[in-house]
């Protein structure tokens, strides 16, 4: 690929919005598109390209996806009026939407029928780093389209990894998605456990995130459930999709992982209990009811 780009942006949701504000960074031409008319304005102040219509996506040399499932991805492309309709040969689509293993190799395989070059990049990382452009990005697809596409992927990740043929990174995002699900679910259930003892909870903190627990999960969601603050992070809700596809996994290849069975449960007792809009800081609620204690801070 060479001369200037068309870039075409697809779903301005908590990180696409902040991504797709990088991409706008390039250089080249962008064009972004969500369903809501509200999302677009700060884009159009911006002199940047922006429309309800997903057709106006149609001429992008390469199309970026950040949508919220299987199901949204597929009926964007293949729908009643998909854009698939409307690609050809030598465009790209970049998916940096999570999906499963199974619906990324389908998609893979209908858009390259079509011609269509395609590359499932999803990203791992929290809002904050969509806005630093300090994502990870992990690549699965045809290496000469991973190195077409990865000056732009420089533009709103600092870590991109290419791991493989079609499907490559979403197994790879899902791997590193489940242990923080374990976690996140370790720690929901323990630190209420203290707080059941008499411990004082801003000093278990301290000591879990500077000795052997700590964890990314720990560092960011302790001081958060000290708080009772539960919004910063992805909806469980929408999240709990890792753990269906990792409960697929393990059903079709015989791999038993009674670790994850076990985080799994509790992060379904989040949702039954109606914690789904929380993050998953939230679960810590679930240990919470069942001891009838809180872990906040005194301070």
């Amino acid at each position: 690929m060479t001369g200037p780009m068309k870039i075409g942006f697809a779903g301005l949701g908590q990180m696409g919005r902040p991504i797709a504000h990088n991409l706008a960074k390039s250089g080249d031409e962008l064009i972004v598109n969500a369903r809501a008319e509200s999302a677009l304005a700060e884009f159009r102040d911006k002199g940047v390209g922006a429309s309800t219509d997903p057709m106006a996506l149609a001429d992008a040399d390469i199309v970026f996806l950040c949508l919220p499932n299987d199901k949204v991805v597929r009926d964007f492309l293949f729908g009643g009026s998909g854009l698939a309709e409307r690609l050809g040969q030598g465009q790209t689509v970049v998916d940096l939407s999570t999906l499963t293993y199974g619906a990324t190799k389908e998609i893979a395989d209908r858009l390259g029928a079509r011609g269509i070059r395609f590359l499932d990049a999803p990203i791992s990382g929290m809002e904050a780093r969509a806005i630093e452009g300090t994502l990870t990005v992990m690549c699965g697809g045809e290496r000469e389209v991973f190195e077409a596409v990865k000056p732009y992927l420089d533009c709103i990740g600092n870590k991109i990894l290419y791991m493989g043929p079609a499907g490559s990174g979403q197994l790879t995002k899902l791997i590193n998605q489940l242990l923080f699900d374990i976690n996140a679910a370790a720690i929901a259930e323990i630190l209420p456990m203290a707080v059941k003892m008499g411990l004082n909870p801003d000093l278990v903190g301290e000591v879990v995130n500077s000795g052997t627990g700590r964890s990314y999960a720990s560092e960011f969601f302790i001081q958060r459930q000290l708080r009772g603050h539960f919004a910063d992070g992805y909806p469980m809700k929408h999240a709990y999709k890792d753990l269906v596809s990792g409960a697929e996994l393990g059903a079709q290849l015989c791999i038993p992982m009674p670790v994850l069975a076990a985080a799994t449960s509790t992060y379904q007792m989040a949702l039954l209990g109606g914690h789904g809009d929380k993050d998953k800081g939230g679960m810590i609620r679930v240990f919470e009811d069942l001891l009838g204690v809180e872990y906040r801070s005194a301070r």
